[in-house]
């Protein structure tokens, strides 16, 4: 697929949670990376309105292991005075990724930047960079790195000879206005699970469990004050 790309994130720790349930508390990563936060990956080493992100499959090459941390989180109830809560995170964490891009047919006022060439060159560039944003497993204290692969299944896995995992009902992602083309914010759940160390990826219109009326919101509008077609950011006016 000429819209492809694989690469390994790792980082010391990661924190996937649902973010729902991230005001405050105590929180517990799930054992696995969620669909958003892969999203989240991809868009930080590339990202354009005129993409949507679509994750394909997961591999987890280190072992699962978890590890609590005493932190001092806001209380936003309470005049904003910190509290003493712990923290589950995912220690040591390593994933080969593999994702594609499609162009978003819920923005047509950018259709002038569906150059999937020069998208795909400068996606490869990125990556080859590190990003071109920070990068981060979850949540933004979970700092991490990502490599260029030249293919998935590159490293062996610590669940190569396991079956079948699963892990239940498990917050996937959210549904944008800017990608659904409603005036509304939803977030998607699916049973998840792996084979041999792979996670298999629902795409986002597949997803068995909608949870509707996250609240009202509108897609962004861009422009030439805040928007850079792709052949400009090749160097190419024409």
């Amino acid at each position: 697929m000429r819209n492809q790309i694989v690469f390994l994130v790792h980082g010391k720790y990661a924190l996937f949670t649902d973010p729902l349930t991230r005001m405050g508390g105590e929180k517990e990563s799930y054992q696995i990376p969620t669909y958003e936060s892969l999203v989240g990956v991809t868009s930080s080493i590339y990202w354009k309105p005129t993409l949507i992100w679509v994750i394909d499959q997961a591999r987890v090459i280190k072992p699962i292991q978890m590890e609590s941390k005493g932190t001092r989180p806001m209380d936003y109830n309470n005049s904003f005075k910190s509290n003493l809560s712990y923290v589950s995170y995912l220690r040591d964490v390593s994933y080969e990724v593999k994702a594609h891009f499609e162009f978003n047919k819920f923005r047509p006022d950018l259709s002038a930047d569906w150059n999937e060439n020069k998208h795909y060159e400068l996606m490869k560039r990125s990556i080859r960079a590190g990003g071109r944003r920070d990068i981060f497993l979850g949540t933004r204290e979970c700092q991490a790195y990502v490599e260029p692969l030249t293919g998935f299944g590159e490293n062996p896995s610590a669940y190569d000879d396991i079956p079948e995992m699963n892990f239940g009902l498990m917050f996937h992602g959210f549904n944008y206005p800017d990608q659904t083309g409603n005036d509304q914010l939803d977030a998607r759940f699916w049973k998840a699970s792996m084979k041999h160390g792979v996670i298999d990826y629902p795409r986002p219109d597949a997803c068995e469990f909608v949870r509707s009326n996250v609240r009202k919101m509108s897609a962004k509008d861009f422009n030439d004050h805040n928007f850079t077609y792709v052949d400009r950011e090749m160097g190419d006016e024409s």
